[in-house]
C-alpha cells in the first residue's frame, strides 16, 4: 500500500520553521521570558496541529486500508502499530 501524501502539511511546517527561527532570535536578543514562553507555546500548538493531521491521515488511509483489505494479519499489524504510536502521546 502506498503511503498517503503529507505535502499539505509542508506549509504549516515551513511556518513552524520560521517561528523557531524567530524564537532563536528572541533568545539571542535576551527577550523577556514571558514573550519567549508565549512563542514556545505557539510552536507547540502548531506542531500538535501537524501531528493531528498526519495521525488522521494515517488512520483514514493506512489503518482503514489494512482493515478493508480483509487480511487479518495486516489489520492486526496496523492496529498494533497504531496503539504503539498512541502510547507515545501525552495522556
Amino acid at each position: 500500500m502506498k503511503p498517503p501524501s503529507h505535502k499539505s502539511q509542508l506549509a504549516r511546517l515551513k511556518r513552524i520553521h520560521g517561528q523557531v527561527a524567530g524564537l532563536m532570535r528572541m533568545v539571542e536578543e535576551e527577550r523577556y521570558c514571558g514573550d519567549i514562553l508565549t512563542q514556545l507555546r505557539a510552536v507547540q500548538a502548531a506542531l500538535e496541529a501537524v501531528q493531528q493531521g498526519i495521525l488522521k491521515s494515517h488512520i483514514e488511509h493506512c489503518v482503514a486500508g489494512a482493515i478493508e483489505s480483509g487480511d487479518s494479519r495486516e489489520r492486526d499489524a496496523k492496529l498494533a502499530e497504531l496503539f504503539d504510536i498512541l502510547k507515545r502521546f501525552p495522556a
